[in-house]
This record gives structure tokens, C-alpha cells and sequence, in this order.
């Protein structure tokens, strides 16, 4: 049997002409595909950095409302191709990795939209715990144009300050 190795959906394209080096930093979460790692989870965000090594850091966190904790998560990506193509693979359980493709980003890397492997893993990014209406409506026109359910978004809130 056969298994897909594939970090992106069929029929969708990364962004080409990447800056690895602005996409770094801190980024809020704004809406997501709901997936077991991020259940019950609001004032996410995700910050990307360079480790000694090359691949890039990076740090997950979290509120969980039922828990009414912090949760985060540290894992590292791997450019698939070169490192102008925003393909990449991420791993936060030793040798397993899964597909992280921007998809879509504004010029002043400020609002991203994000592909996972599969139609099950879309997320909406912002430097800001907000993001402009016409944005908004930009990237979910593009996530329903390529197949997405994006009735199924949640959107996150974020009222928490961080630990």
C-alpha cells in the first residue's frame, strides 16, 4: 500500500517569493479549522523563529476553557522545497510532520492564510488579535474557491492577557 507523503492539498498553490525572515515573530491565531491539538482552545497565537540549526521554532499557545490553562506546544519546520516557497512541514512529535503552506499573504506580511496537508486544516493569521473585514472576506473567498468549508471556521478570542 501506498502512502501520501503530499503537504498540500491537490490543486492549491504556496505562495512563491517568500521572506522567511519577515514571516517571523509573533502571529495571532484569528480562525482555524477545529482539530484535537487546538480543541477548546482561544487566545492562540504562534511564534516562528530560527533555531542554531537552521529550521525555524516554533511555539504554540494556547487558553484552554475548560482547563482554564495555558497550554503550548514547541515544535520546528522544514522548508519542503526551497526556501522562497512558503511550503513547509511542521513536527511537534519527534519524526512525524505534517504540511504548513501559506497560502496567502499580504505585502507587509501582517495577515497570512494557511493550508494545512489536507481541506481539514486551514488557519487564518494576524499580527494583530484582529483582522480587517476586507481581509477576512479576501482569504475566505480563496479557502471556499480551493474547497474548504469555512462555515465550519471557528474564530478565536482573544480576552486573555498571557502568562
Amino acid at each position: 500500500m501506498l502512502f501520501s507523503c503530499s503537504t498540500i492539498p491537490k490543486g492549491i498553490t504556496a505562495v512563491h517569493q517568500f521572506d522567511k525572515n519577515k514571516y517571523l515573530g509573533k502571529w495571532f491565531e484569528i480562525a482555524r479549522l477545529d482539530f484535537k491539538f487546538e480543541r477548546d482552545l482561544n487566545n492562540t497565537t504562534a511564534e516562528y523563529s530560527v533555531n542554531p540549526n537552521g529550521t525555524i521554532k516554533v511555539f504554540n499557545k494556547g487558553y484552554n476553557i475548560k482547563t482554564q490553562k495555558w497550554q503550548t506546544a514547541t515544535g520546528k519546520a522544514k522548508f519542503v522545497k526551497e526556501e522562497n516557497i512558503a511550503m513547509l512541514k511542521v513536527s511537534f512529535f519527534g519524526p512525524f510532520y505534517s504540511g504548513y503552506n501559506v497560502i496567502a499573504i499580504d505585502p507587509e506580511y501582517k495577515y497570512a492564510l494557511i493550508a494545512g496537508k489536507s481541506l481539514k486544516y486551514l488557519w487564518i493569521l494576524s499580527r494583530e488579535t484582529t483582522i480587517p473585514a476586507h481581509i477576512k472576506q479576501k482569504y475566505l473567498e480563496l479557502a471556499q474557491s480551493v474547497g474548504y468549508k469555512t462555515d465550519d471556521l471557528v474564530w478565536v478570542k482573544h480576552d486573555k492577557q498571557t502568562f
